[in-house]
């Protein structure tokens, strides 16, 4: 469709949806994603602050976790305003630029906490099967580059979408299947030639998740061999748990978007509903649960919390 001066029509705003089926009852959902927003935000934020504040946890680790919650915080920010303005006031419409900037930066940020969570599997290979050289091989300086690395291929990569979408004319309407933008539901509604933005997609798809994935894997498959090599069982324990918290990380990341790609692929006919869950737990509880892992699972954070806690008190 051609708008009058003979240029792709594209509307000037979009509506969002909140969740479907669900006409009443969204005070609630607003309590909820409110709730959601308020661990995440203040979750992460306490971390930072106590990699920061400690001596203790200005290690590789906690720089890397330290990246992890940064980058946590940005996937809620990116997400907040629509969604608030959304569920809390009802309102619905975003600007066509305003969606597409904010398409870019959730699923920029996604894409960082695959490589992140890659980079914290490297840390853990060093840490068990290559003590001696931790400290000089994960060096302050080559954990910055790691980090500028992560953020540089990120950008670089996800820096085409808003340009292959804007190209598009937008005629089968102008409702979004979300609460905030994505590249599959602005893909819904886009008519025209879509096979470029899809194969991209697909690619950047495999070149993150798949690649990160593999040497995820691959670097597990490593620390399990040196770990079951160990004579002692208490050994073999205590290197394990060092792990614990980077696994659950993983699984929490990785297991939501497994699940949306299966549904996708697999059950086209799920109703709406379906794929707007599956795809806000994808968004919602990896912030949400990281920070609450690394307290539970990692002994260094609690006795920080702890003496964060005393001090007050005190």
């Amino acid at each position: 469709m051609l708008g009058v001066n003979g240029t792709p029509f594209q509307p000037a705003t979009l509506q969002l949806t909140g969740i479907p089926g669900m006409q009443t009852g969204h005070a609630w959902v607003a309590l909820i994603f409110c709730i959601l927003y308020l661990i995440s935000i203040i979750g992460n934020l306490s971390i930072l602050t106590l990699v920061v504040q400690e001596p203790a946890l200005h290690q590789p680790m906690y720089c890397f976790l330290s990246m992890l919650s940064l980058n946590d915080l940005g996937v809620s920010l990116s997400t907040l305003p629509t969604v608030l303005a959304t569920f809390c006031f009802n309102h619905r419409h975003i600007g066509f630029d305003a969606c597409l900037v904010q398409m870019f930066f959730i699923h920029t940020f996604s894409f960082m906490e695959s490589g992140i969570l890659l980079a914290m599997s490297f840390d853990r290979f060093v840490a068990i099967c290559d003590p001696l050289r931790y400290a000089t091989v994960l060096t302050n300086s080559r954990i910055l580059v790691m980090g500028l690395g992560i953020l540089t291929k990120s950008f670089i990569t996800l820096f085409p979408f808003p340009f292959l979408v804007k190209r598009l004319p937008f005629c089968k309407g102008k409702v979004l299947h979300h609460s905030y933008c994505l590249h599959p539901d602005l893909m819904r509604v886009a008519c025209g030639d879509t096979h470029v933005n899809n194969i991209y997609g697909l690619f950047v798809v495999i070149f993150t998740y798949g690649v990160d994935s593999a040497f995820i894997l691959l670097s597990y498959a490593l620390i399990l061999r040196a770990v079951l090599a160990i004579a002692s069982q208490e050994q073999r324990l205590k290197a394990f748990n060092t792990c614990m918290s980077h696994i659950c990380a993983v699984l929490a990341f990785y297991v939501p978007i497994i699940t949306v790609s299966m549904i996708h692929r697999f059950w086209k006919s799920a109703p709406p509903v379906v794929h707007v869950m599956m795809s806000n737990v994808y968004l919602f509880v990896p912030p949400m649960l990281n920070p609450i892992i690394y307290s539970v699972k990692t002994k260094e954070i609690r006795r920080g919390i702890l003496k964060v806690l005393y001090k007050s008190q005190s």
